[in-house]
């Protein structure tokens, strides 16, 4: 049977704020905790000196001024870009954050925190040990621990051999063979699927391994009702301003 109650809370504010705000800023975090959200998912990667940083893609060209690999700079010079001028001009001039600063942010106001751990290419493991490593220095003797997920299972497996004490989650998108297996080999203690994956028999299936069921991303109230309806342990979610998490399973 699955530990319980879960240590996260139910509602995660998916990259901050989902899109009212920059996501995986500062700015955004800001917006989701102004909403009540206490607990927040964002995506993390390293720059070309090894400092882990919150971005999402691959590339910069989507969510800063910039073109070309995320990887391709250092933190000095991903730190002088803007992140917040292609969503708003209120937030034109917002910084990419750090890792640190979000660390910082959560660790100040009790907020617990998904931390995805999102590679660029061909630095998997690498980015799974630094993020690891100092998600475990910085929430060392902490109640509760950050969750370090990903769909990439280098990445989980780099992070289980820097920092085997903090829990894990196994991000999918799609029910390929040999899903529910890599889960449990990687010691995971989460899936977080694709909300449309999700049905009774799937939740039943992973709380009797003793895995939590988590669900992205998930902005339909109709499809949230239906989700905790069937025993879903986690939902993130675009819609902080819209999704009450003081409502707990009430939608």
């Amino acid at each position: 049977m699955p530990m319980r109650p879960s240590p996260w809370p139910l509602w995660i504010a998916h990259r901050g704020a989902g899109k009212l705000a920059p996501e995986n800023t500062l700015a955004a975090f800001r917006l989701g905790a102004q909403h009540g959200y206490t607990a927040f998912e964002c995506d993390v990667k390293l720059s070309a000196d090894g400092v882990p940083f919150l971005l999402h893609d691959a590339t910069l060209d989507r969510t800063t001024n910039a073109q070309g690999p995320a990887n391709a700079l250092t933190w000095s010079e991903l730190s002088r870009l803007d992140a917040g001028g292609w969503h708003s001009g209120h937030h034109a001039g917002e910084p990419i954050a750090s890792f640190a600063a979000i660390a910082t942010f959560c660790l100040a106001n009790d907020h617990a925190l998904d931390i995805e751990i999102k590679p660029s290419p061909g630095c998997e493991r690498q980015t799974g040990e630094v993020v690891a490593l100092e998600a475990a220095r910085r929430w060392a003797g902490r109640d509760v621990p950050p969750l370090l997920s990903s769909f990439d299972p280098e990445a989980l497996e780099g992070a289980r051999a820097a920092a085997p004490q903090l829990p894990r989650a196994l991000l999918i998108d799609g029910l390929v063979d040999g899903w529910f297996e890599r889960a449990l080999q990687l010691g995971a203690m989460a899936v977080v699927a694709n909300y449309r994956l999700y049905d009774a028999a799937m939740v039943r299936r992973l709380h009797d391994a003793g895995l939590w069921a988590m669900a992205y991303t998930v902005n339909d109230e109709a499809a949230a009702r239906a989700l905790l309806a069937i025993g879903l342990d986690g939902l993130c979610t675009d819609a902080v301003d819209r999704f009450l998490p003081s409502r707990g399973r009430q939608v």
